[in-house]
């Protein structure tokens, strides 16, 4: 585990809004829609992603459908920073984190 997603952003004809392509299926033929009022109750990698977004990259609204992520971005939205989020979320082991031994599986 631990490779990178690629990531193509395209502005959306929606002034605040940001559309990820990746080459990583997400949702299968789902959508999932997030609203960073509502809490995430679920705990699927789709769920966390939204998370991410929602808490750490300034979106205000995140729809994933397959490989699609649309980002309504909030005041001081990083577009940049969001992408980031997005191609490093499968990076598990990342500098200065302890890889986890054996035992501590068990």
């Amino acid at each position: 585990m631990g490779e990178p997603i690629s990531v193509v952003s395209i502005t959306s004809a929606v002034s605040d809004e940001v559309i990820f392509e990746t080459n990583r299926n997400f949702t299968g033929m789902g959508h999932e829609h997030y609203v960073k009022e509502d809490p995430i109750t679920g705990d699927r990698p789709v769920d966390r992603l939204a998370d991410l977004l929602l808490r750490e990259g300034s979106a205000k609204q995140v729809h994933i459908y397959a490989q699609s992520i649309s980002v309504v971005g909030a005041f001081g939205f990083d577009q940049e920073h969001a992408k980031d989020l997005i191609e490093n979320f499968y990076i598990y082991y990342k500098p200065g984190v302890e890889v986890p031994d054996e035992a501590s599986f068990s």
